[in-house]
């Protein structure tokens, strides 16, 4: 259904992520979510696609980007092991509530009501008698009554229609699935290619699965000679991860709070509660969070959100989060444009009710006795003190503003960088906003070639007071060390 759209540009902090899919995969649409929608990272889903086909959506966004003038990060997600039953007979099987259920690992072909299949072959070894097991994100469950070889002999808890390739979880966790499969490891290789910002990695279990996906992107992009490599965002999806929580944040670049395969794990109720302690600890911990699943899920089909996805998305914001996600809304539902814009409405509606992000403490924020850290949360300090229009950082990498965004001030954050894909990087962060600038290396006259950018772009006016931090020496990755107030002519 075509509706008439509304062209008001909205200005909010939290960060946007839609992924691209058969609804939204034109460059006249993504240019419209990105300038007028306030669309910032674009997920592609490598559960589905050949390389080609990413390829060919990697040049649409990246077109639709120049279009809309405001570059756009790409976030490749990884599929992640295939925990799901195979194939059925006429795609699905009705099972009823009482009846046994037989999975065999070692069916091959098609499976029916007498046999599943498993793509996950080693399930049989993963579960023993009184395990339970849910199927199609819990909306079938079964108990484990014996394995013998490669069967699992189950009874249903309830009755459902399952079809096929809907994915398996164990009650409590506990599978045994590595985050990388093959497959895994040549779409890294297509993500790298394709210059992906960001590399989401699903499953994650532990730190050196992290470790694993920071030494195969590295070997990628030494072999193609890429200086910068893709930041990592770990799923959190499993209960091994909510145990390992901290190691794995540290590992990554970011942190995506899964809440599909979590709430399954851990049960629906636990995952409110764990949502903030993630973002919380995240921000702590100088990363980013994302949080995503069923956020605007009506959205598939109606061109409104419900309540309670306003509500969900809102306090979302007000954990702190630095990005609220879609799935299916953009990748196959009817109104993209109009999910993305009802969520930037709801972001800056939830923005204007705080003064500083609920549950953070900027003294919880960890500077680890480094100059970088130490100078980001003195500009915090010193932008609060005396209202500053602006918090304004010099940056080769966006590092520098990065750990500004940690502490969640309101001040809007105008990140100067020479590089693409540095822009692109910061396009994740929180309050933020990237202009690519290219400054002179001489101290004092790089200050006035940034106050003059910004003054022609509207953000600053006469007697305008700002914050600006940059290195003492200019154009170095990781100089960041002096700090200055000053005040527009």
């Amino acid at each position: 259904m075509t509706m008439q759209r509304d062209l008001t540009r909205i200005r909010h902090n939290t960060k946007i992520v839609a992924t691209l899919g058969p609804g939204s995969n034109n460059v006249d649409l993504l240019r419209d979510m990105i300038t007028i929608g306030g669309l910032h990272v674009v997920r592609f889903n490598f559960s589905h696609g050949t390389p080609e086909f990413h390829e060919g959506n990697a040049q649409i966004v990246r077109e639709a980007a120049r279009q809309a003038g405001i570059e756009v990060a790409i976030m490749a997600d990884l599929q992640g092991p295939k925990i799901r039953v195979s194939k059925l007979e006429n795609g699905s099987v009705d099972i009823a509530a009482g009846e046994s259920v037989l999975f065999d690992a070692a069916l091959e072909g098609e499976g029916n009501r007498e046999r599943i299949g498993l793509d996950y072959r080693e399930l049989p070894n993963d579960v023993k008698p009184g395990d339970v097991l849910l199927l199609d994100d819990g909306l079938l469950t079964v108990t484990v009554e014996k394995v013998s070889g490669s069967e699992i002999h189950t009874i249903a808890n309830n009755s459902h229609k399952l079809k096929s390739n809907k994915g398996i979880n164990k009650q409590g966790g506990g599978l045994s699935a590595g985050a990388f499969t093959e497959k895994d490891f040549r779409d890294l290789k297509t993500a790298v290619k394709i210059g992906c910002d960001y590399l989401a990695v699903s499953f994650v279990k532990n730190a050196e699965d992290m470790n694993i996906a920071r030494r195969a992107v590295a070997e990628e992009c030494e072999k193609l000679g890429l200086t910068i490599q893709p930041g990592l965002v770990s799923k959190i999806e499993r209960i091994e991860a909510i145990e390992n929580l901290d190691e794995i944040i540290l590992a990554s670049d970011g942190i995506m709070v899964a809440r599909g395969d979590l709430a399954v794990e851990v049960g629906n109720a636990a995952v409110p509660a764990l949502q903030k302690r993630m973002i919380k600890r995240a921000r702590e911990l100088r990363r980013f969070s994302i949080t995503a699943t069923q956020m605007m899920e009506s959205m598939i089909t109606n061109p409104v959100p419900t309540r309670a996805e306003v509500s969900d998305v809102a306090n979302a914001v007000l954990d702190g989060t630095d990005a609220v996600m879609c799935s299916a809304e953009t990748a196959v539902g009817a109104y993209p444009f109009e999910t993305v814009r009802q969520m930037s409405l709801i972001c800056a509606a939830a923005e204007k009710e705080q003064d500083s992000l609920v549950g953070v403490d900027e003294s919880a924020v960890a500077t680890n006795g480094e100059t970088p850290h130490a100078i980001a949360s003195s500009a915090v300090h010193v932008a609060k003190q005396i209202n500053a229009k602006a918090i304004v950082a010099l940056t080769e990498s966006g590092n520098a503003a990065f750990h500004v965004s940690r502490y969640g001030i309101l001040v809007p954050i105008y990140a100067l960088t020479p590089s693409t894909q540095a822009q692109r990087r910061m396009a994740m962060y929180r309050g933020v906003r990237p202009i690519k600038l290219e400054t002179s290396t001489e101290h004092n006259q790089a200050l006035r070639e940034a106050e003059a950018s910004l003054v022609n772009l509207g953000v600053l006016q006469s007697r305008d007071q700002y914050v600006i931090t940059c290195g003492s020496r200019m154009r170095e990755t990781g100089g960041t060390d002096s700090l200055q107030v000053a005040t527009v002519a």
